[in-house]
Formats: C-alpha cells, sequence, structure tokens
C-alpha cells in the first residue's frame, strides 16, 4: 500500500474529528462598518475567554442583515443571529416579509442588547430638513435582505410612498451608503442603528451632511399602537454638525437563536455576557 498516498486523506479524517468534536456557535451580525458585527465580534470574545471552562467556542460571521440572518437561523445554517426586534416579532408570526415562509415557532430571543434608533442622514445641500423633505429626491433604502431595508419600506407604506415617488433608488448596503452620500451619488440614506455608528459618522465627518429628524403625526400614532417600535433620540453633539437632540422612532437589537440550538451553549453564552 502506498501510504503516501493515503497520508491526505488520513489527515484531513482525523482534522475533520477534531473539529466536530470542538463543539461552537456561529453567528451571523451584519455589514462589517455597522454596528451588529462588532458587537457580535465582543460577545463571542467574551465566550471564547471562558471555552476551558464550557468548551464552546464562539464564531462571528458578517451578512447582509436581519432577514438573512432569520432565514439562515430557519434552514440551520447558523446557531445564533442578531436582529432587530421588528423582524424577529415578523418572523415568529410569518408576517410582512415572512409571509410566504409561515411563522418560525422555533425561533428563540436570547437577550436585548441595545436601542437603534431610525437614521436619516441627508447632504446638507439637499434641503432635506424633515421626513416629508424625503419625497422626490436621490435616496438609498438599503440592501435587500437587511433590516434597515425592511423598516424603510415599512415606513414608506406608512407615509403612503411608492419608489416612484423618488427621483432615484438606490440599494447599497452600510458598508458603502457613506462614501456614497459623500459622493453626491444620492441625497439621503437611512439607517437603523445603535448610536454611534461609525456610517454615519464617517457621513457626517467626510462631508457637509445633517440628520433628519423622523417624525410625524401619522407615524406617531401608529408608534404610540406599536408592539416593536418605540419614540427615541439621536442625542445632540454625537454626531458633527447636529448639535441638537433628533427625534427619531427605533426598535431593540435582539441576539436571537432556535430551538434547535442546545440550552446548554446557549446557557454558557449568557453566562458569559452577564457574569
Amino acid at each position: 500500500m502506498n501510504l503516501k498516498r493515503f497520508f491526505p486523506l488520513i489527515v484531513l479524517f482525523f482534522s475533520g474529528l477534531v473539529y466536530a468534536e470542538q463543539a461552537h456557535l456561529i453567528m451571523a451580525t451584519g455589514g462589517v462598518t455597522g454596528v451588529y458585527y462588532p458587537a457580535g465580534g465582543a460577545i463571542c470574545q467574551m465566550m471564547n475567554q471562558g471555552v476551558k471552562q464550557h468548551g464552546v467556542r464562539c464564531f462571528v460571521e458578517s451578512s447582509r442583515g436581519s432577514l438573512e440572518n432569520i432565514k439562515r437561523l430557519r434552514a440551520q445554517e447558523i446557531d445564533l443571529a442578531i436582529v432587530q426586534s421588528d423582524w424577529f416579532m415578523h418572523a415568529r408570526r410569518g408576517s410582512a416579509q415572512f409571509k410566504d415562509y409561515g411563522a418560525f415557532d422555533g425561533l428563540r430571543k436570547v437577550v436585548n442588547l441595545y436601542s437603534e434608533p431610525f437614521t436619516i442622514v441627508a447632504r446638507k445641500d439637499s434641503n432635506v430638513e424633515k421626513l416629508e423633505d424625503l419625497k422626490g429626491k436621490r435616496i438609498n433604502i438599503g440592501n435587500p435582505g437587511s433590516g434597515q431595508r425592511a423598516t424603510m419600506e415599512w415606513l414608506m407604506g406608512v407615509m403612503g410612498w411608492w419608489k416612484s415617488d423618488f427621483s432615484e433608488v438606490y440599494e447599497l448596503d452600510s458598508d458603502d451608503q457613506a462614501q456614497a452620500l459623500c459622493d453626491d451619488r444620492f441625497d439621503a440614506m437611512v439607517f437603523v442603528a445603535g448610536s454611534p455608528n461609525s456610517s454615519v459618522k464617517l457621513a457626517t465627518t467626510d462631508c457637509e451632511s445633517v440628520i433628519v429628524p423622523a417624525a410625524s403625526a401619522k407615524l406617531e400614532e401608529l408608534i404610540s399602537r406599536s408592539e416593536v417600535y418605540v419614540k427615541t433620540v439621536i442625542p445632540g453633539g454625537m454626531y458633527r454638525g447636529n448639535p441638537k437632540d433628533i427625534e427619531t422612532f427605533g426598535v431593540y437589537a435582539n441576539l436571537v437563536s432556535s430551538e434547535d440550538v442546545d440550552e446548554g451553549m446557549i446557557y454558557a453564552l449568557t453566562q458569559s455576557i452577564f457574569e
């Protein structure tokens, strides 16, 4: 027998066994310039510091956002995900963008992480000063599969807007939108993320832009009856050129999993976060 021929296969076999024996959790987050990715990285780092005690290693992955994360969780491609609380609710119910998939009964919330204000950033020369001013402008609504895109589409429904109500509509993800705004490719971008956020900070630092209030009587009425949307503010002084508090609405970033994931692993994760 030619051992040289079979040696690579033997190595591959045993390395596969070692990997299989290493208990692990894979967490999907968001774009690398957003908040989800570093937040997920911080959680995994906390968990991995105790790997000798609990024997579970955590790995973080970037992704296109909340909707993609939930779909991958349902397909058992990942074990954990950071998602917006509104899309967690819709996935559980099988409503809105998840209508065709049915209720995801096995979806479980692990913990609320932080609040996420809906953030509108507009070029200073665009004359966008309030929510209603977005109509007729060039706008980035976010990439398909992201929570920001889905929330913007919800907001468009509230306001009675269609894509045709904007002069141009872009679908850039969070990694590219700030630079595109500064390059004058569009007048405004929307984002749902914890503050401060690197994408918003880039847009307000590298070019003359302002944060626009996301408030209207119609929107306020719906928020008052909502289970997931809450009134919030973006604190003044957080971003350059925006000294005053900005009224808006928001959701929460949820760390979620599914009932298919081992409860002992989830317990080790929560212990790492809170202890």
